[in-house]
């Protein structure tokens, strides 16, 4: 049998990026360190990961100062809102054509 892969986006197949969007899917924001610590990865992988999803417009980013300390807020836009969910959607898919 022909197993179709239609659908699944490249952009998602780490572990880390389908972490990310899990996470912002399910949160309004979260904030670089609440990320880092939920995925147990260093700051530059997750940074590296971050950057990725935001040149796709799958994510966006809020600077902001708490004190003097800065803070960066993520989450996920409309686009990348679609984008996982039909990425799920096509996983969902493969996985019942197994059956």
């Amino acid at each position: 049998m022909k197993v179709s892969i239609d659908g699944l986006y490249k952009a998602f197949e780490s572990r880390i990026r389908l972490g990310i969007m899990s996470a912002l899917a399910v949160n309004d924001t979260l904030d670089f360190n609440s990320l880092k610590e939920f995925l147990g990865v260093t700051d530059g992988n997750l940074a590296s990961h971050l950057k990725a999803l935001e040149k796709e417009a799958f994510i966006s980013l809020e600077k902001s100062f708490v004190g003097r300390k800065p803070n960066t807020k993520y989450f996920i836009t409309k686009e990348g809102k679609k984008a996982f969910d039909n990425h799920l959607r096509a996983l969902e898919q493969l996985i019942k054509s197994q059956k």
